[in-house]
């Protein structure tokens, strides 16, 4: 395997790994593009004293910290205030706010070990979470806790000492235990509940049916729609929303399956006036044993192409 087959066998890997440090997709893909160009810029130096693999994470994880020497935390809606409960109050954020961005899963490869792992890893709820980390705090999280680095290559990589980890992966530990949601409550239910609640909110979406998606939300469920910083929390708020924003009538909306993050997720198509179907919003559904938990819906259309769907189809 020459080097370049060696450098795509890791770019899925690669890409993850950024994100999870950087929570933003373009970010992440940017950071792997500078990661290989320092990877042959520095090849005639890399003396072999470790693997590729690990050779090209430790490039990563230094591009990670680099950039966000220079950048604010990414964020959700629920981070930045109470919840709203008036459906005509929605207008995006006045000033720029670093929105944190879904995984596509399909970036993962094909690897069935590798991707149960990574999609754990990858809940939206923990990279949200990990976004409150300090950058080098974050940094030692991933490496110790995702790809299981020894704590004294971590103390290498970082130029800090194996002690300096440990204590820095308490506290992030300590930090993730109070943000991040009970493990217990993220379980998904089984096969064939899960397929039936994805279809019937599918089905429900596309025809409001607002007595069906009453039964699937769970009481507290939340509906966050970045770039609008409101977001809704309870089944009766977000009915409200939903009754307010769907729009009725055969054929209006699309709902194309796919997944993010690990997670079920729908892209969103709203039919124009040319009868065409328009990228409108991509929903990663938080699904637990009790219901919908949550609905992030990234109101972003640029996302579509990194899930392997256009910009506008019929259906």
């Amino acid at each position: 395997m020459n080097l370049e087959e060696e450098f795509a066998l890791h770019r899925g890997g690669l890409v993850a790994h950024c994100y999870r440090m950087l929570g933003s997709l373009h970010d992440a893909e940017d950071a792997v593009q500078e990661t290989y160009l320092r990877a042959w810029r520095g090849h005639a130096d890399f003396e072999h004293r470790s693997t590729v693999r690990t050779w090209l994470y430790r490039i990563a994880t230094n591009v990670c910290l680099n950039l966000l020497q220079h950048s604010s935390r990414r964020v959700v809606p629920s981070a930045l205030g109470a919840p709203g409960n008036d459906p005509d109050e929605l207008h995006p954020q006045a000033l720029e706010v670093p929105w944190l961005e879904p995984f596509p899963d399909q970036l993962l490869g094909a690897d069935p070990a590798t991707v149960v792992g990574d999609r754990q890893s990858l809940r939206l709820a923990m990279v949200a979470a990990m976004q409150h980390l300090p950058p080098r705090q974050r940094a030692v999280l991933i490496l110790r806790e995702v790809l299981t680095w020894p704590a004294a290559e971590v103390a290498t990589m970082l130029d800090t000492t194996t002690a300096a980890v440990n204590s820095s992966l308490q506290r992030a530990r300590a930090e993730l235990a109070r943000l991040r949601p009970i493990e217990e409550d993220l379980s998904e239910p089984d096969e064939p509940l899960r397929r039936a609640v994805l279809d019937q909110f599918s089905a429900a979406m596309e025809s409001k049916d607002l007595v069906t998606l009453e039964g699937l939300f769970t009481e507290d469920t939340r509906w966050e729609m970045p770039p609008i910083p409101t977001w809704f929390s309870g089944r009766r708020d977000v009915l409200r929303l939903l009754d307010s924003k769907l729009r009725p009538g055969p054929d209006r909306r699309m709902l194309v399956e796919t997944s993010a993050n690990g997670q079920p997720a729908f892209a969103l198509y709203i039919r124009g006036n040319d009868t065409s179907y328009h990228a409108h919003s991509v929903k990663v559904l938080t699904l637990t044993k009790a219901g919908i938990a949550a609905v992030l819906a990234f109101h972003q259309p640029a996302l579509f192409p990194a899930f392997g769907l256009p910009l506008i189809q019929s259906r």
